[in-house]
């Protein structure tokens, strides 16, 4: 994957740094750690302009978060309950949960997106309730934007920072990413095993 990404860097400069940040968005495995430090020691080594790189990275992850949004959308809250009501275990929700998380989103939308673009593998997944519980597109591009721009800077920065080193972001944070994810798994084989319809 690393040479693939070094690749399309080499190949397509800004416009591979908002490609891959786009997909990274839409198949989470391409590690957004490794891509925006890399390109942060290219503009280091004055290969690139760090604020192109931030902006082009920028772009392309939030192109990729609209993308969930509107899947959300297209799903809708009265699908997911239908859906729920069928298949009320496997997504552990029944109706009055989503109602639950409808009147918290609703409360919190903005917090909730902007601090969850910040967080691995909560990033991409944050954009699908938004999309759900309909949040307003103006306010979830802003939030989103926001967030998805201080990711980016940070990551990016800190490339440009380590140099050579680039490579220790993303050994430092797949550990925060596994934990996330390993708790969300955990959590859904609780709800699973303990589910009990209404």
């Amino acid at each position: 994957m690393f040479g693939s990404i070094t690749h399309l860097l080499d190949q397509f400069g800004y416009a591979g740094i908002a490609l891959l940040m786009f997909l990274e968005n839409v198949f989470p495995p391409i590690p957004s750690e490794l891509i925006m430090p890399l390109a942060g020691f290219d503009a280091a080594r004055g290969d690139m302009n760090i604020v192109l790189v931030i902006l082009s990275g920028s772009i392309g992850s939030l192109v990729g978060a609209s993308l969930w949004y509107f899947l959300g959308r297209w799903i809708g809250e009265d699908r997911l309950k239908r859906w729920a009501g069928r298949h009320g275990r496997l997504l552990t929700l029944n109706a009055s949960d989503i109602d639950k998380v409808n009147t918290w989103f609703d409360r919190h939308n903005e917090k909730a997106v902007l601090m969850g673009r910040l967080v691995p593998a909560v990033r991409t997944l944050i954009s699908v309730p938004a999309g759900l519980f309909e949040m307003r597109l103006d306010r979830f591009l802003l939030f989103s934007s926001l967030g998805t721009a201080a990711w980016t800077a940070l990551l990016t920065a800190a490339g440009y920072l380590l140099g050579e080193q680039y490579k220790a972001v993303q050994g430092y944070l797949n550990p925060v990413s596994n934990i996330v994810v390993g708790a969300f798994v955990a959590f859904y084989l609780f709800r699973v095993v303990t589910w009990k319809p209404l």
